[in-house]
């Protein structure tokens, strides 16, 4: 039996304090450690149940607040066309250069906290699905799973709309897990094969899976959640870091 220990850390950052929320066993011993990244939404009751899930499988989760730069720490955006419109607006008026120094920040403190061994993975889905897909350009990342990766193929996140994400994934060293609905009108079928190509031709080491279900299909809140894609899904991610961050 796994008892789970939480609490919140502020992380130093460029931009000013990060507000991070931590999952880890209670049981003394090291753990691998991950990232996982939230919708536009921030830490929401979904995300929480997901990084105690992943916390449950022996891993220590940080679940950083995304938009820290411009909301109250502790801020949660609902799951409304107000809660959408606001994430939307953040997620492109943060500088592609404060998200990555976001990373460096979870990395550094997963690398230095004294219940983790310093083997590290990155999770996220819809922003975060692209967050985690970034992060896994930091060499310290050895597994990423990306769940339904918005803007990826369109080169449309932060400041500017413009990032390379998708361009430099030849710089990825470490696994990818790459999960999609093809009923998502946000990452359609040439968007999938933009991105699937892209990963072959840098020679990347990534398992690609698509599903009959539409976006945010693993969320266990609202009409698009699917509890028996988002229980294999579960058990991929899981298999995934238990492998790599062995």
């Amino acid at each position: 039996m796994i008892i789970l220990d939480t609490e919140t850390v502020d992380l130093p950052t460029p931009a000013g304090a990060m507000r991070t929320h931590l999952f880890r066993p209670a049981a003394a011993g090291k753990y691998p450690g991950l990232i996982l990244y939230s919708e536009i939404f921030q830490v929401t009751g979904p995300i929480r149940r997901t990084a105690a899930m992943l916390a449950g499988h022996g891993f220590v989760v940080v679940v950083p607040e995304v938009y820290h730069e411009f909301e109250p720490p502790g801020t949660v955006l609902t799951y409304t066309d107000a809660g959408s419109a606001r994430g939307n607006e953040l997620k492109i008026a943060k500088p592609l250069a404060n998200y990555d120094a976001d990373a460096r920040a979870c990395i550094a403190f997963l690398s230095g906290y004294e219940q983790c061994t310093g083997k590290l993975g990155a999770v996220g889905m819809c922003l975060g699905g692209h967050l985690a897909f970034r992060a896994a350009l930091e060499p310290q990342i050895r597994a990423a799973a990306c769940l339904y990766p918005t803007d990826l193929h369109k080169r449309s996140l932060g400041l500017g709309m413009n990032d390379d994400t998708l361009a430099r994934c030849g710089e990825i060293s470490g696994e990818l897990l790459m999960i999609f609905g093809r009923q998502d009108p946000h990452i359609p079928a040439a968007g999938r094969a933009q991105i699937y190509q892209a990963l072959s031709a840098a020679g990347r080491s990534f398992e690609w899976h698509e599903f009959n279900a539409a976006h945010a299909f693993i969320r266990d809140e609202g009409p698009r959640y699917n509890p028996e894609l988002a229980r294999l899904c579960h058990g991929l991610m899981a298999d995934l870091f238990r492998r790599a961050l062995a």
